[in-house]
Parts: C-alpha cells; sequence; structure tokens
C-alpha cells in the first residue's frame, strides 16, 4: 500500500554543513528513546531539538530533563525542520513512521527490528535509497566494545562456529513479539558480521513456556561460508547472561558482554595444553557509539555501520525461525570474497 508524508512537510535533502549541528528528534520515548535522546543531549555536533511522544506527560517530562521541546507525534516533529529523526516507536509503528521521515528529506534511524515484515523493511530502504537520506538500524550490539573485540581477535581466522547466549528474565513491559524478534535478532546479525556471510540454513526449536509468544528459543544455523553457528536465547532465566563462544582453527574466544571481558586460548599443543590471554577491550557506552556512527552518516552521506539492507536480512533471518514460517532465502552459494573470509 502506498504510503504519503503529512502534507506540508516533504522537502528537499539537503546535508548539514560540517560546522552545523543535526537537528535530530526523537519519536517514541520509552526506555530506548529515552536513552536515545539523553545520548543524543550530550553529543558534539548534534542538537536534540524535540522528542515525541503520545503520552506527553512522559514526553515533557524526558524535554524537561533535557532541555528541548516536547510534542506529540512524528509529524509535529517533521514540523521543526530537522535534519534526522530516531525512531524509537513500537515495531508496528517504525513502516509508517520511517516512511513519513523519509518523504519529508530527514535522515532515519529505525530502532530494530526495522519493521513487522520483511516487505515493509524493504519498502523503507527502497524509500530511502530514492530520497537520498541515510537508513540506519539499530543493531547497538555491534558496538559493544566487548563484541569490536571479537570480532578484532577472530579477523582473517579460519571461523569454525559461534555460539551465543542471550538469556534473561521477563521483560518489565511485553510488546508484541517473542524472544526470536526482540532478542535473538541482534545475534542473528552478529553472527552475519563476524562471518561476512549469509545465513543459508536454519532449524529452529522455540517454545511458549508461559507467554503467549516464544519465550525460549534453540536456534541453530549454517552460513554460506560454512560457519555452523548456535543461538540460545530465553526469558526465563532468573539473571541476565551475554555470551558469545568463537572457535576458529587456531583459538577459541570467549566474550562476556555484560562484563565486557573477552579471553582468547590459543597455542594448541600435542600434550593439551594451550595458551590463553585476556584481551584489551574498550571503554565505550554502545549506545554513544552507535549514535555517532549515525550522525557521521548523515553529515557525510557515507553507508552507515548498519544499514538498512542489514537489517531487513537479519529480520528475514529472525521471521523464518517463527512457527509456521518459510525458511528464509539465503544466496544458494557462497562469493569468493565470503571464501577468503571463511579461510582466512
Amino acid at each position: 500500500m502506498a504510503h504519503t508524508a503529512a502534507p506540508g512537510t516533504e522537502r528537499a535533502r539537503v546535508r548539514p554543513k560540517d560546522d552545523q549541528p543535526v537537528r535530530i528528534g526523537v519519536t517514541g520515548i520509552g526506555i530506548m528513546g529515552s536513552n536515545h535522546a539523553r545520548v543524543l543531549s550530550q553529543l558534539p555536533g548534534a542538537e536534540l531539538v524535540a522528542v515525541a511522544d503520545p503520552d506527553q506527560e512522559q514526553a515533557q517530562r524526558v524535554a524537561n530533563f533535557l532541555g528541548c521541546q516536547a510534542v506529540g507525534d512524528h509529524r509535529a516533529l517533521l514540523d521543526l525542520g530537522l535534519d534526522a529523526v530516531v525512531v524509537a516507536a513500537p515495531t508496528h509503528l517504525h513502516h509508517p513512521i520511517a516512511l513519513d521521515v523519509i518523504a519529508a528529506g530527514c535522515s532515519v534511524l529505525v530502532e530494530k527490528p526495522v519493521a513487522s515484515t520483511v516487505e515493509e523493511g524493504r519498502e523503507i530502504v527502497a524509500a530511502a535509497r530514492e530520497k537520498g537520506v541515510t537508513l540506519m538500524v539499530g543493531h547497538v550490539e555491534r558496538f559493544n566494545p566487548a563484541v569490536r573485540a571479537v570480532k578484532e581477535a577472530i579477523r582473517d581466522e579460519s571461523l569454525l562456529s559461534i555460539a551465543i547466549t542471550r538469556v534473561g528474565p521477563f521483560p518489565p513491559r511485553m510488546s508484541n513479539v517473542g524472544v526470536v524478534i526482540d532478542l535473538a535478532v541482534h545475534d542473528i546479525d552478529l553472527i552475519r558480521w563476524f562471518t561476512g556471510s549469509d545465513i543459508l540454513e536454519v532449524q529452529p526449536q522455540t517454545s511458549a513456556a508461559i507467554a503467549e509468544r516464544e519465550d525460549i528459543a534453540l536456534l541453530q544455523f549454517r552460513t554460506t561460508s560454512g560457519v555452523l553457528a548456535h543461538i540460545n536465547t530465553n526469558w526465563l532465566t532468573p539473571f541476565k547472561a551475554r555470551t558469545v563462544h568463537v572457535a576458529t582453527r587456531k583459538k577459541y574466544v570467549i566474550g562476556d558482554l555484560l562484563t565486557r571481558q573477552v579471553t582468547e586460548h590459543f597455542d594448541y599443543r600435542p600434550d593439551g595444553s594451550y595458551s590463553t590471554r585476556h584481551l584489551p577491550v574498550a571503554y565505550a557506552e554502545p549506545l554513544r557509539a552507535e549514535l555517532e556512527n549515525f550522525l557521521s552518516a548523515v553529515r557525510t552521506g557515507r553507508a552507515p555501520e548498519v544499514t538498512g539492507e542489514e537489517g531487513v536480512s537479519s529480520l528475514e533471518i529472525a521471521i523464518s525461525c517463527l512457527p509456521g514460517s518459510a525458511p528464509a532465502k539465503a544466496a544458494p552459494s557462497e562469493t569468493a570474497a565470503e571464501k577468503r573470509r571463511a579461510l582466512g
């Protein structure tokens, strides 16, 4: 279905000059949207103009604390002449809001998942490409310093397997999605990023033990570069745990994404002994790094670290893991670049 921008909001795309702050707003001021607004209010090179939410009391509370305006919805945001908008509204609203923002000539960062369906995600990507604006998807885990340390440790290695655990208690408020879309989509993105290849085979096991939607998921994958991957995620664990284990031909890397400790086991010997070292992990707030990357892309026109196309690809794999879903369509064979990355 065609979607048109609110009357009077469409304008030509003009990127902000280097000496001008990026005028930005946030729509959807729940927990994640409030964090986006907080970080943006502190970033040099950004001007947090306003926050928008139907809950005017919440929007005004955040606006008063951060020293910006509060408005009722994204259309009111667009009337303020912004360069960019962060969409942190509920997932089912991502598609109509993002299309309005893009049609108005604004760049947009859409929280993950990019949309409720693959088709809606592709429409957002196509609209941004046609309008010439920046589209980024908020897979913030890529900017976790421990994740980046793991990525650096396995660079040029011959990868064999990846195992990711992301578990914890039920969220304080239940959304209209289960653990696959809420949590596992992070790790699907990481698997594709770590391997530099797409996911070819999916073997999901899910269960709704307590909730209406799946609250347990054990997901197995094979990538086009031959790497085997496994995701264990649930809302039934009384504590949070976020770990990544990567096996290569020459080393075994373990990352704790909460404590941000990364350990590398290497130098395997015939007697079964090996060496271990703790890798340096930078101190940085992932959300700040993500937003800095987005602002840089808005200014320069370069692709952001997590593109709309990547967000849609990870969403497609995640949806294929849901009960009754058709398998995701992956590339029929690996590319030469993927073979080089796999073999090191």
